[in-house]
């Protein structure tokens, strides 16, 4: 039977992987809407570096969600490593306000990767 630990960990990670995945894929379908919304709309094509960066943020940390199911350990290092590189792009590209920016933008992977790295934790000191 399964300890509280060993059902909390798994938890934990399912939680984790469901916050990323939810953040990324949000990000990923706005970020794309608004950047073909915008080439369209003034007829350039041309799409901003800030969006790029970002969409390919997004997109590294949805790759991180789908690798957790074998890598967990990588996968929380992906994301937060992700939750830090958008708040690096959030203070350089960002006028105002850059922390609740952040809290918008960067915080659900530092979640889902505190989660995924937390539950790694717990199964390792349960061992």
């Amino acid at each position: 039977m399964d300890s509280k630990r060993h059902i909390l960990a798994r938890r934990m990670k399912r939680t984790g992987r469901i916050i990323g995945m939810i953040a990324a894929g949000f990000f990923l379908v706005f970020l794309v809407g608004e950047a073909v919304g915008e080439s369209f709309s003034e007829g350039e094509g041309i799409i901003e570096a800030a969006g790029i960066l970002i969409a390919a943020l997004s997109a590294v940390a949805l790759v991180a969600c789908l690798i957790s199911w074998w890598r967990e350990r990588l996968a929380g290092i992906l994301l937060v490593l992700v939750s830090i590189a958008l708040g690096i792009h959030i203070a350089i590209y960002a006028g105002h306000n850059h922390f609740l920016a952040w809290l918008m933008v960067g915080f659900p992977y530092l979640v889902a990767g505190g989660l995924i790295l937390g539950s790694l934790w717990i199964e390792r000191k349960e061992s």
